[in-house]
């Protein structure tokens, strides 16, 4: 299903029947990935009274209360609200779901224990970038990311300085395949999620971040067209599936 899609005044031809998912789906189960201490997802039958919403327990339908966290269950994206003094809901502030995309792989560098994705790590993959959303890979990339327990690991992270450098290029949404953009115990600071919204001296209300996605090692770095799908939460973060085409 070949189709032209133009997107800021450019026109390229995408297989719409090649859709490649990099999200992480939320489940019921102890193998449900989780971050930020959060216990794993509960999905649970409704019951009222000898009604029980399961069919398997007799009820005429399977109706379930779902308990999760979006920041700590799986794949979702974010707006500024998630540090703001003010709510701000990303239902609000996510209005156009098509970006022309760039997927690039870094290799976070050790400094002072930590694992960080550098200014010149980012730098050297987006020569000549015109994108309007950043999908970043870190490697080591490995299968066990769908199922991690990152709590308690100090996984890596983006220095600010790239943050800031990828903003700087004209990208608005920021996708990624770790926990935080930021690291994880930095006393509250927060600084690459602020620099990238840059809140609250200039807020940029249009631009998300994405976290939590996984994009297998078949999947070549490159230019693709991103379709960035919500649940519509008035929230600060929603669940999310983030799709990508690969651009002809």
């Amino acid at each position: 299903m070949l189709s032209e899609i133009k997107v800021n005044n450019k026109t390229v031809k995408v297989d719409l029947s090649k859709p490649i998912d990099i999200s992480i789906a939320i489940k019921s189960s102890k193998e449900n990935l989780s971050a930020w201490y959060v216990q794993p997802p509960l999905f649970e039958p409704v019951k009222m009274g000898d009604w029980v919403g399961d069919v398997n327990q007799g009820g005429s339908v399977n109706f379930r209360d779902i308990f999760f966290n979006p920041h700590g269950h799986g794949t979702h994206t974010e707006c500024v609200g998630h540090i703001s003094k003010e709510k701000i809901s990303i239902n609000d502030c996510l209005k156009e779901f098509f970006f022309f995309a760039k997927l690039i792989t870094v290799n976070p560098e050790k400094i002072n224990g930590d694992e960080v994705i550098t200014l010149d790590e980012v730098k050297k993959e987006l020569n000549n970038c015109d994108a309007t959303a950043l999908v970043i890979r870190t490697s080591p990339n490995e299968a066990s990311k769908l199922s991690r327990k990152y709590s308690n690991t100090n996984p890596p992270y983006i220095h600010h300085d790239a943050v800031k450098y990828i903003t700087s290029l004209g990208i608005n949404h920021l996708l990624i395949d770790l926990p935080s953009v930021d690291k994880e115990m930095d006393g509250g600071t927060l600084l690459s999620h602020h620099v990238f919204w840059e809140y609250p001296a200039n807020t940029k209300l249009h631009r998300t971040i994405t976290e939590l996605i996984f994009i297998s090692n078949e999947i070549p770095d490159g230019d693709y067209l991103l379709n960035l799908q919500i649940a519509s939460f008035e929230n600060d973060a929603t669940p999310s599936k983030p799709i990508l085409y690969k651009v002809n």
